[in-house]
């Protein structure tokens, strides 16, 4: 395992990022149809510390919260908290309460889920506490308030966002920062080599302000790494990823025969390819969510990768601008 800083802040993480999505209870979850049950999931949790993975990545919203619940046992089983880096979001929900002011960034709604997340991970703090998206209906000066408070009360160490448009989240940094307020360390957005709208103003940003990037779906939930034809229980129920990408499936089937093209010349995986192309392109920490422990081993041979300007140039050349998808 090869580690990096999260962006400008003291933080050491691996540079695979384990995304805890695929974990939950399937009677709970609103992907139930390739969900990993607790004994499944605590598989591949301790294959990913073996491998050396620390950061982890979940939400109160997966599973309806049993994904915390499954990550936070398994860490005390298996690991040392203090070395862990386990980051969480809110926004959503838990599914456990439905009703007014248990949804979005409000005071009332932050604190809540948070006290939430931390009892059903089991533990003191949260390293990475996200916004998974903007809130519209909440002034962001109560929102960076609120978080900042969390910051000041030791419940959270560090805060992130996700999905949304570079003029919201510089809408935040400058909220916090006129206010004396925690800021934002690192941005968690979506983009891999079928998605590539933030390179436009989000990753200049972010890099420019000293953001770490921590991007979700950096397989196009595995539109990248596989051939698009194939058949798996993800493909066939996950209608979220069927929503950002079926609808550019012709474009994109040229960078995907791209990929398998390099893989082939370098003897490598397309997987491999993949995450190469994201750390070259100044990605901290892809998060990749896996349903095998087969996966976790193949994706450390892409340290043993590196693409030329020439092979980064013949995978980009064939991208077109796709209709944003996230940010909502």
């Amino acid at each position: 395992m090869e580690y990096t800083k999260l962006g400008r802040t003291g933080l050491e993480v691996s540079k695979i990022c384990l995304g805890c999505m695929s974990f939950g209870d399937a009677s709970k979850g609103f992907h139930s149809g390739w969900l990993l049950d607790e004994e499944k999931s605590r598989v591949i949790i301790k294959k990913a510390l073996d491998l050396g993975v620390n950061f982890f990545d979940t939400a109160n919203v997966y599973g309806a919260g049993s994904s915390e619940e499954y990550l936070g046992r398994a860490i005390r089983d298996f690991a040392d908290r203090e070395e862990m880096i386990i980051a969480t979001k809110l926004f959503f929900g838990d599914g456990q309460h439905e009703g007014r002011n248990t949804t979005g960034l409000s005071r009332k709604a932050i604190f809540n889920q948070v006290n939430a997340s931390l009892k059903r991970l089991g533990t003191d703090y949260i390293d990475v506490l996200y916004i998974h998206r903007w809130d519209y209906n909440t002034p962001i000066e109560e929102t960076m308030s609120a978080l900042n408070d969390l910051v000041r009360s030791g419940k959270v160490h560090y805060l992130g966002a996700s999905a949304m448009y570079a003029w919201q989240f510089q809408k935040a940094q400058y909220t916090a920062e006129k206010n004396g307020w925690t800021k934002f360390s690192v941005m968690q957005n979506h983009y891999n080599m079928l998605y590539r709208e933030d390179e436009r103003e989000m990753i200049p940003f972010c890099k420019d302000s000293g953001v770490g990037l921590a991007p979700y779906s950096p397989f196009a939930a595995g539109r990248v790494i596989r051939d698009w034809t194939a058949d798996t229980a993800r493909s066939r129920t996950d209608e979220t990823a069927k929503s950002k990408y079926d609808s550019t499936e012709e474009q994109d089937m040229a960078i995907v025969k791209r990929v398998a093209e390099l893989a082939e010349k370098y003897n490598h995986s397309r997987a491999q390819i993949a995450l190469a192309w994201l750390w070259q392109k100044g990605i901290d920490a892809p998060i990749v969510g896996v349903t095998k422990e087969k996966y976790l081993d193949d994706f450390m041979g892409a340290f043993d990768l590196k693409l030329t300007d020439e092979d980064m140039a013949y995978l980009d050349e064939k991208y077109l601008p796709h209709k944003v998808v996230g940010a909502l």
